[in-house]
């Protein structure tokens, strides 16, 4: 699925409320597949490559955006982070503990990420996300903070 349509997807679950009670599952009801990938910088609140989170995770990374895609502003600079975004951090696969991947896929807080829509002016505006490995609990939240413009489906 080309990443345009992907990100326009998403959108429209946004918008449409989607919701699934089922854990671990992306926005598509399906089973939530992995961000990272070998040869990418290792992502996950748990380091898993996966966007889940535990309780103490109070950012949600729950969003799998492609951070070396060129399409949209970036992450970093549009939700006025440090440049974490072109760093590289421990490898996704591979024996080696000391080596270091470049972050690629990554997951993001869904709150840094609903302030990136509305910073770099909507879905047309971002870098590509990866709709697979975007946890459904994302689109919950987002859900239950409606009464919040920023948040609103």
């Amino acid at each position: 699925m080309p990443n345009a349509l992907r990100t326009a997807v998403f959108c429209t679950l946004l918008a449409t409320g989607l919701k699934l009670s089922i854990a671990y599952t992306n926005v598509y009801g399906e089973d939530l597949g992995a961000c990272s990938q070998e040869g990418m910088a290792l992502t996950g609140y748990t380091r898993t490559g996966y966007c889940v989170d535990q309780q103490d995770d109070s950012g949600s990374h729950h969003i799998c955006i492609d951070l070396n895609s060129t399409s949209g502003g970036n992450f970093c600079s549009v939700t006025g982070q440090s440049d974490w975004c072109s760093g590289d951090s421990g490898c996704d696969g591979g024996d080696d503990d000391d080596a270091s991947c470049p972050i690629q896929n990554w997951c993001v807080c869904q709150w840094a990420f609903a302030n990136y829509l509305e910073g770099a002016g909507g879905c047309d505006m971002v870098q590509d996300i990866v709709c697979e490995a975007i946890n459904m609990e994302a689109v919950t939240a987002y859900r239950a903070k409606s009464g919040t413009q920023k948040y609103r489906l």
